[in-house]
Parts: structure tokens; sequence; C-alpha cells
């Protein structure tokens, strides 16, 4: 029998196509440590995200790809792991910037109050460490801070090194708030430029080191916040929180066109509060049906997933122990997971420069 050589695994591998970036495994480089003992194969393949809902996909395409062109090859084993793409130039190597370290930057924002968007940010930042990536969270809502009540820290304050702050970590996500610097009872009775200077501080003076992702929950709106963090940071992107009703999807627009104005790109829309869930199984639609799809694909933005409405996710952020590490098992969990896997996803599609759209929106 033939010896394997490492050119057929190679040649092999290049018939199986990321699906999402378009290109085949070889030239993405994605293919590590091949290695071969008579007709047993071994390699890694890195994908862009730990959180890729596509992995075992490739992985069966390359097992396929070789039992087809490599006949001699009778155990294939592939190891999958992962390598967070970025588009910062910075974040490979040491930086006086403490974002210059962090891979990606998202903002979670909505045109108005009331969407649940706290309770998203929350889970999708939880959910994308649960995969193994490395997050942050930005509480950049200095007037009303919900990030403390929905990590169950309302006490909690940060340790310091010198004058920078060191985040707080819980859940895998490192966390940092107005909430854990001043009383709970206080009212933040801040100018703008006051609010501004404190988001930057958040940024310049605060240890977040190695991040995949650092998420920023902004208050709602398109005011001071928004226009600084755009400012400050190059986002890699943006994903808007609505729940279904007309009201709130007119406020999701305006919100839209204010991120393509700023350059930033739109990740996706994420629906709250879609549905209520019956006990038998059937589905309420209290505040309408639909709509944060139909406003997404009439501005040809990802959707990324719509949330049921829940007692148990509103115990979560109430008792500080958000759904997906509550109860993992459970539709809305799972929901949520999905929607952070969508989301990891479209970051890498970003990055990689595939199936950008300009979004245009006249208000």
């Amino acid at each position: 029998m033939a010896n394997i050589t490492e050119r057929q695994i190679i040649d092999a591998l290049r018939n199986v196509i990321e699906p999402d970036l378009q290109r085949d495994l070889i030239s993405l480089n994605m293919v590590k440590d091949i290695k071969i003992n008579g007709a047993d194969v071994a390699f890694t393949v890195v994908l862009t995200t730990p959180a890729c809902p596509l992995k075992d996909l490739i992985k069966n395409a390359c097992v396929n790809a070789i039992k087809h062109f490599v006949k001699e090859a009778k155990n294939i084993e592939v190891n999958m792991t992962a390598t967070v793409t970025t588009t910062n130039p910075l974040a490979a190597q040491a930086s006086n910037n403490p974002l210059g370290r962090v891979k990606n930057t998202i903002a979670v924002a909505s045109g108005k109050g009331g969407v649940g968007k706290s309770t998203v940010a929350t889970n999708l930042a939880v959910a994308l460490a649960k995969t193994g990536a490395k997050v942050g969270l930005i509480d950049a809502d200095i007037y009303g801070p919900s990030i403390p009540t929905m990590f169950g820290l309302k006490n909690e304050k940060p340790d310091m090194i010198g004058k920078t702050l060191v985040p707080i970590e819980k859940y895998g996500v490192k966390l940092i708030s107005i909430g854990f610097l001043v009383d709970q009872k206080t009212a933040v009775v801040w100018r703008g430029p006051m609010v501004s200077s404190a988001l930057r501080q958040f940024m310049t003076d605060v240890v977040w080191n190695d991040l995949d992702y650092l998420l920023f929950d902004l208050p709602p709106g398109t005011g001071d916040i928004q226009l600084t963090l755009s400012q400050a940071v190059p986002l890699t992107g943006a994903v808007v929180v609505t729940t279904p009703q007309d009201v709130a999807l007119a406020d999701v627009i305006k919100a839209v066109a204010m991120f393509e104005q700023l350059k930033v790109p739109i990740l996706g829309v994420v629906e709250n509060m879609s549905y209520y869930q019956l006990p038998d199984g059937g589905k309420e639609y209290i505040f309408g049906d639909g709509g944060g799809a139909r406003m997404a694909a009439e501005y040809k933005i990802p959707f990324l997933g719509e949330m049921p409405l829940s007692k148990d996710v509103r115990l979560g952020g109430d008792e500080g122990v958000p759904i997906v590490i509550r109860n993992p098992e459970s539709v809305q969990a799972k929901l949520f997971m999905e929607t952070a896997e969508k989301l990891a996803q479209q970051i890498a599609i970003r990055n990689a420069g595939v199936g950008a759209q300009k979004v245009e929106i006249e208000i």
C-alpha cells in the first residue's frame, strides 16, 4: 500500500469550503499540525471563533473529503480549535492603549428603553464566554447601570492597581460599571461631558488585557454616549435590540441610521420579548409578530434571533444569575447561545471582509 503524504491531505482539504468565508480551509490557513502514521491521519482545524455554529459541518466535510480523495486513509482524527479573528492591528501585540489588545468591540444598543437590552447584552456576553472566548462587558449606561444587578454584584467594588481599575470577573466575563463605583441609591446627576469622560475612563483606565470580545451595554437612544464610543474606539460593529411593536421598530431604525452615519457596521438585530410561551406549547404574540425579522430583511441586516418573554429570564436578571447559567438546558438559554454563535459568525465574516453591506436609511 502506498504511503499517504501530507500533500495528499492538503490537496484533499482544498475541497473543503468554509461556508461563511467562501474559501477553502487551506487558502485560509485554517489547517495545522498534520500528522500521518500509516493509514492514520490527524490534523487540527483552527476556526475563526470558538462560538462557530458550523464546527460540526466543517469537521464532517474534512473527514468526507479525505475519505473521498485519499482512499488509503482509514482512521481520520480532526481536532477543532479556534483563534478569534480581528481587524485591530494592535490586538496581536503589546499596546499602551488598554483596548489595543481587544480583538473585537461590539456595541449593544437600542432605539428606546424597556426592550431588555441589558438582559440581551448580559446573556450574550456570558454565552460567548461559555464557548471558551475571552469576554468583557462595559456598562456604558452611566445614568441607569444594570450590570451589577444582572450579575449579582450590587455591593462589589473593583480592585485598583495604582490608578487603574481591575475589572470584576464573574461567569467568565470581565465587568466594569459606574454601579461598582457609586452607591446603588445615589443618582448620577452629571452633564453630558462628565458622562462621556466616565466612559472614556472605562476604556483607558481599566486593565482589560487580551480579550476576544468586549461588549458595550449602551443606554437607549442616540446621544452623547453613542457618539463618544464611536469616536473613541474603532467599533467592530453594533447589535441592535428591539421588541416587535411598531413604536420600538421606529426607534430602532433611527439607531441603525445613526450607526450608519458613524460608519459602524450593523452586525445584526435581536428581537426580544417576541412572544409568550403558553403552557400547551403554543405562542402568544403579545407585542406583534415578526416585526424585527421584517425590519432586518427590509434593510438587509442580519437577523440574529428572537427571544421569548419569560419569567425565568426576568428572575435570572433580578437574582444575578443569567438564564444561560441559571437553566442552560432551557429553551431561552439555548436561544441565547444560538444568537451568540450567530453574532460571532457575523463578526468573523466582517473581519474577513466577506459580504459586508452598507445600510442606508433615511430619517
